[in-house]
């Protein structure tokens, strides 16, 4: 096994080669005693904007105790590589492919997403079968006419990435987008993850455009057909709300679930609660799909 770094092993578990031919990063969680557990199908952690696989530093290891947890670098960040061109169309086969990796040719794979891995999850489970369910952290479309941007956002971060300040167009993006509070960037700041975080700044842009096209719309991921847990924190801004139930009503079988007195990282602020919707969601028999708890 490859040495730990934290709750991962250091060096990635495998890498997966996307359709245009970008490496793909994929890390698996350890489990408390340094263990991997083979007792469900295998979970896969998918980030959200602007972070990579460490952002799932504090449930990764909790998943593990019970089931194989792979975290995976979206393009354009962490170990994984990147390419001139984008959309979310490649991000939804990005996902899809390192599933199917992860399957390894039998099974199914269960995935979580973050925000916009989320909506990148959603997208994957129609490129591929070995999807078996789908948890999403408030990643769902808002309905047309409206959007998750405030106005003079996007030209905002646009501004301050054409003059080189990453910082400033991370904190707009996370005060303006995800609701942050100032105390709550100046905390995370201090976090010893900020440094990649602003590294990665450069990718708002494309993301937020992407996140407002027919592929990821609402109509366009009304056909995903598998079990689906919306998850909501109850102080999150309201269109993370209003997207939530506006998929739940197009999906054929999904289900909301509100943590309460978390927001956009309840995966950080709420990781107890987080793990035991996800577990119980994963975990019940066909039939009893919707009948997790409160």
């Amino acid at each position: 096994m490859t040495a730990a770094a934290g709750p991962f092993a250091a060096d990635p578990t495998l890498v997966r080669s996307a359709a245009d031919g970008t490496e793909l990063a994929v890390f698996e969680a350890l489990a408390p005693d340094g263990s991997s557990r083979d007792g469900h199908p295998p979970l896969l952690l998918v980030h959200g904007a602007t972070a990579d696989h460490t952002t799932w530093r504090a449930v990764g290891p909790r998943f593990a105790a019970s089931r194989r947890v792979f975290a995976m670098d979206r393009r354009g960040r962490g170990a994984s590589g990147d390419a001139p061109a984008y959309s979310i169309e490649l991000e939804f086969e990005d996902v899809a492919s390192v599933a199917r990796a992860i399957a390894d040719g039998g099974g199914t794979v269960d995935i979580a997403g973050h925000s916009y891995g989320g909506r990148c999850a959603l997208g994957a489970s129609l490129r591929t079968k070995v999807i078996r369910r789908l948890v999403v952290y408030e990643g769902a479309p808002v309905p047309p006419g409206m959007s998750y941007r405030p106005p003079g956002l996007v030209e905002a971060v646009r501004e301050a990435l054409a003059r080189g300040d990453n910082d400033a167009a991370l904190s707009t993006f996370l005060g303006g987008i995800v609701g942050m509070s100032e105390a709550g960037l100046a905390a995370y700041r201090a976090d010893p993850v900020w440094p990649a975080r602003v590294a990665a700044a450069h990718t708002i842009l494309r993301e937020v455009e992407a996140e407002a096209t027919p592929p990821a719309s609402l109509d366009g991921l009304a056909a995903v057909s598998v079990p689906v847990l919306l998850l909501l924190g109850s102080i999150s801004r309201s269109p993370f709300r209003i997207g939530t139930d506006a998929l739940a009503a197009r999906l054929p079988d999904a289900q909301v679930r509100v943590i309460d007195g978390a927001a956009h990282a309840a995966h950080h602020t709420h990781a107890d609660e987080f793990v035991r919707l996800v577990e119980a969601f994963l975990d019940a028999p066909l039939d009893t799909d919707r009948r997790i708890g409160p």
